[in-house]
């Protein structure tokens, strides 16, 4: 069952990429304006998240920050490193810092090679000037939350993080004395094109089967559907992430009709990727759950 209860925690897609930044890709200011209104009536939840491909490039991104800070609520934001380098994007490390959030920033390996096979080319070098401007300001080094977010290369699981971690904070403060929180290890979900990718090269089936083997029952609890409801760029409500991505939502429900001060049960939708998150040590948008 999923529920909205002390501590949750309110996922907004509100952009999905700097290609793809049009109307349609983007959460309107009248539901911006809705989110904002939903934190200040539902106390419970104390955590926004803002995710999407690109969310810093919707024009209402900077608005919402800061009306959620006003709110006291903590804030993340699931920072596309790159986005730096676009048109008027360059302050975002002193506006990240102005505004106290906690960062999430995607680097799947520690080598220039590795990233830029799986990202594109240059991904890696924008990656690291930007890590160094987030440091100027002081995220990563004792002031402001930096997390980096690890996910394999390829249909294998994640190593656990406290394995992972010390060789990437080694190998970035060697190489370009980088510093960061906390690596978080993250699960690829069998879905969009990493689903295709699987099937083009037969590794659909046995990918999924290594995800069911793995099985880990003590995950559960800590499932992101389990505290946490995902809100579309266009209003729709889902369980998680990974369910928005497949468009699996709560139907007949909208962010209006909901109260967190009103413990309530909804079924949770689930698929075959939902094992993907209860796979060893398990995979939330915050890492590992057990």
């Amino acid at each position: 069952m999923g529920r909205l209860c002390n501590q949750a925690c309110l996922h907004c897609h509100v952009d999905s990429s700097p290609a793809r930044s049009g109307p349609e890709d983007n959460a309107s200011r009248e539901l911006c304006e809705q989110v904002v209104d939903f934190l200040s009536n539902n106390p419970q939840i104390i955590c926004l998240d803002l995710t999407g491909g690109a969310p810093e490039m919707n024009p209402n991104f900077r608005w919402l920050v800061k009306q959620a800070r006003k709110l006291n609520r903590q804030v993340l934001v699931r920072h596309n490193i790159t986005v730096q380098g676009e048109p008027g994007q360059s302050d975002l490390p002193e506006f990240f810092a102005s505004s106290q959030v906690e960062l999430f920033c995607s680097l799947p390996c520690y080598l220039e090679d590795n990233v830029d096979a799986q990202r594109g080319q240059g991904v890696f070098a924008q990656s690291i000037f930007g890590l160094r401007r987030l440091n100027q300001v002081g995220f990563g080094t004792g002031r402001f939350a930096l997390n980096l977010v690890y996910n394999p290369i390829g249909n294998s699981l994640p190593a656990p993080s406290a394995e992972l971690e010390p060789a990437y904070k080694t190998e970035l403060r060697d190489r370009f004395d980088l510093h960061f929180d906390r690596l978080l290890c993250i699960t690829n979900q069998p879905i969009h094109r990493f689903r295709s990718s699987l099937a083009r090269n037969g590794q659909l089936v046995g990918y999924e089967q290594l995800l069911i083997d793995n099985f880990n029952s003590e995950t559960l609890d800590n499932l992101m559907c389990r505290s946490a409801i995902s809100l579309r760029w266009d209003g729709k409500l889902f369980d998680c992430d990974f369910n928005l991505v497949q468009d699996l939502g709560i139907e007949g429900v909208s962010l209006s009709d909901l109260n967190a001060n009103e413990t309530k049960d909804w079924p949770v939708l689930t698929a075959d990727h939902c094992f993907a998150c209860t796979a060893g040590c398990g995979s939330s948008c915050g890492g590992e759950l057990v």
